[in-house]
């Protein structure tokens, strides 16, 4: 048996409460429901979708502290008596030359290793745009245009810096280094600050990442493809689309699914567009159901494997004997410092705003505008794909190279410490909302703001078999 608490200017049910509970209704210090007349900007997602997201950023976070851990490992070799050592082994070449694929470690770790890392982002899109926020477009509309803008900005700042600073075209190279937002390395930084974002905030972050990778893989296919091979592409449609038929027909065992995947790459790197491409594409052809039960596989060996690796093999850089003071002078290098600090703040925060302005949106009432103005501070941690544009840019291991990867290190520190002093002047706030977003007073399994507030997730059974929300409609088991 349940009772119903109703609302006044409602016909439906705002939650259901065991028989047991004090007279059937809500205790005093229970969230209020909201209005429900306003549009409300970054409001809080379905909990089906919290869980996924959750679950989704605990893994990243833990891959976010070896990332900075390899990172960190890499910068001590690299400035060390033994620094030839740490070049040695990053341009040792292994790999069969009869397939082309005599490659340096180092080249292995961006174009290998990385392909597993967006083959995670490319199941991550596919949920978003069939399953997630950006399959509705009134929720799409604000992480999408943020994401752009946060795309777009730093971009025309690195090529007003680099003109200014007199840069020739080579410099202008770099434009899209600034680009992208490292969501692992942002996840550590929340975790050493001790900051628990709301699951608006969380959900935002995510959507943001995936839109950047979007973007990302869309500009390292277009402006970084010198010569392309048309028979070698057309060629890796065949085993991509064998994985696509495979994984619709449910067909998921390893030794069927890692060889199509490596001949799917083998082509696409054959053919002169960067190889993570095809991670990429794999995961958008992979349905979605299956790409989750991949992703729980898959997302620990790219979080904890792949792009730690990388991360070591292209983050070590030589800042004594001279390095660091000619980074400073490099107008790509500078370019890049003003575009993840000022351009990823400002396109994020000043996208959001203008659009709750002229839209007549209100900020949810969980969060306030110093909430966005840190994400949008935190999004300025640009490393994994930021790296990998610089390589592609100015040739890895080039001098230049080496400027911009010291200007990333830098950059995404700057923005990592300026985000950190906002966030964390919220965090009584914050821990606030977490104790709210985890009440669970009618013991249902559903933490009962999500159910307060008519987001509970259609259909979606509760634990105790009491009752469940379907829709706004009463049902019983």
């Amino acid at each position: 048996m349940c009772r119903e608490v109703w609302s006044a200017s409602s016909s439906r049910p705002l939650v259901r409460v065991p028989t047991s509970s004090a007279k059937g209704i809500m205790p005093a210090n229970s969230p209020r429901p909201r209005a429900t007349g306003s549009t409300r900007v970054l409001a809080r997602g379905s909990w089906h979708e919290t869980q996924r997201i959750t679950a989704a950023l605990r893994t990243e976070t833990v891959g976010g502290a070896l990332l900075l851990l390899a990172a960190l490992a890499a910068l001590v070799w690299a400035n060390t008596p033994w620094r030839e050592s740490y070049a040695a082994l990053r341009d040792l070449h292994v790999g069969p030359s009869a397939l082309h694929l005599d490659l340096s470690v180092g080249h292995w770790a961006a174009d290998g290793l990385l392909a597993i890392f967006f083959f995670v982002a490319g199941i991550e899109l596919k949920h978003e745009f069939t399953r997630g926020d950006l399959s509705d477009l009134r929720k799409a509309t604000v992480p999408v245009a943020a994401a752009c803008a946060g795309v777009v900005l730093p971009a025309l700042i690195f090529l007003g810096v680099g003109m200014i600073g007199g840069g020739d075209g080579d410099v202008l190279r770099g434009w899209a280094i600034p680009t992208a937002t490292d969501i692992a390395f942002a996840l550590a930084v929340l975790a050493v600050i001790g900051t628990h974002l709301p699951s608006a905030l969380r959900s935002f972050l995510l959507t943001l990442a995936v839109v950047d990778d979007l973007i990302a893989i869309t500009i390292i296919a277009v402006a970084y493809t010198e010569s392309l091979q048309a028979l070698a592409l057309l060629g890796a449609l065949v085993p991509l689309a064998a994985f696509a038929v495979a994984t619709r027909r449910g067909w998921t065992s390893p030794w069927l699914l890692i060889p199509l995947a490596l001949l799917t790459w083998g082509l696409v790197h054959a053919s002169g567009v960067h190889a993570t491409v095809a991670g990429v594409l794999l995961g958008l052809v992979t349905p979605v159901d299956v790409g989750h039960r991949l992703e729980h596989v898959v997302r620990p060996v790219s979080a904890g494997v792949a792009v730690p690796l990388f991360a070591f093999f292209a983050a070590g850089v030589t800042v004594v004997g001279g390095g660091f003071g000619q980074a400073v002078t490099d107008p790509a290098a500078q370019g890049v410092v003003a575009g993840l600090v000022l351009g990823k703040f400002v396109g994020i925060l000043g996208a959001t705003w203008l659009l709750a302005r002229f839209t007549r949106a209100e900020l949810d009432s969980d969060l306030a505008w110093a909430d966005i103005a840190g994400l949008s501070l935190l999004a300025g941690i640009g490393f994994t794909v930021s790296l990998l544009v610089g390589e592609l840019a100015y040739g890895a291991g080039s001098d230049r190279d080496d400027h911009v990867k010291m200007a990333v290190l830098l950059g995404s520190l700057l923005a990592a410490v300026l985000a950190s002093v906002v966030l964390r002047s919220r965090n009584r706030h914050y821990a606030r909302v977490a104790e709210r977003e985890a009440e669970d007073l009618d013991l249902d399994g559903v933490p009962d703001v999500y159910e307060h507030e008519g987001v509970h997730t259609p259909g979606e059974d509760t634990t105790d078999g009491t009752c469940r929300l379907d829709e706004g409609r009463r049902t019983r088991p």
